[in-house]
């Protein structure tokens, strides 16, 4: 189980949709068009999506950034965690920080691999990422941290960074 976590309009929702659509396109033309950004309405509550990625199901169980209260009853039985910020959003930069050091010292995901995505990339008022590991103090809590944490800077809306989303998925991923 991957959790995908991250305040509301982050892009979670269009993060999922573009994956499983990246996915699809890999596996029945061998060609990566992505075509329009499908329309997303703010998650409320769960949504459980399975994605194959070099023959391993993946279940991914995106969570509504407004249950953020309620997030710590779904860490058990999670191997991994995709947390995603908008980039874009500075007046939630620090909650997004909050947020993800929460998550961070969350006992039952004490060894769960995590990836920190940075979206939003597409837009022009967007930080750059060294802005952004530098207002999250990554490297800080890098170093503290007990879970493998990986970052990268990605567009949902785009397409950029989904291989590399993937690619990180295959790596923590077992069977």
């Amino acid at each position: 189980m991957c959790l995908l976590l991250g305040a509301t309009g982050v892009g979670k929702t269009m993060l999922l949709k573009r994956l499983q659509n990246i996915l699809c396109a890999l596996t029945s033309h061998g060609s990566c068009e992505l075509g329009e950004p499908p329309a997303t309405l703010p998650t409320v509550g769960t949504n459980l999506t399975d994605l194959t990625v070099k023959r391993k199901k993946v279940t991914v169980r995106e969570l509504g950034g407004c249950m953020g209260p309620i997030w710590p009853s779904y860490f058990t039985d999670c191997s991994s965690v995709i947390f995603v910020v908008d980039s874009a959003n500075i007046t939630q930069i620090s909650s997004s920080c909050i947020q993800l050091l929460s998550v961070l010292s969350a006992e039952p995901l004490r060894t769960a691999s995590v990836l920190v995505l940075f979206n939003k990339r597409d837009v022009p008022c967007t930080m750059s990422l060294v802005e952004m590991k530098s207002l999250f103090r990554m490297d800080d809590i890098i170093a503290s941290a007990t879970q493998p944490i990986t970052t990268l800077e990605l567009s949902a809306r785009s397409g950029q960074g989904l291989k590399e989303v993937l690619s990180w998925l295959d790596s923590v991923t077992t069977k």
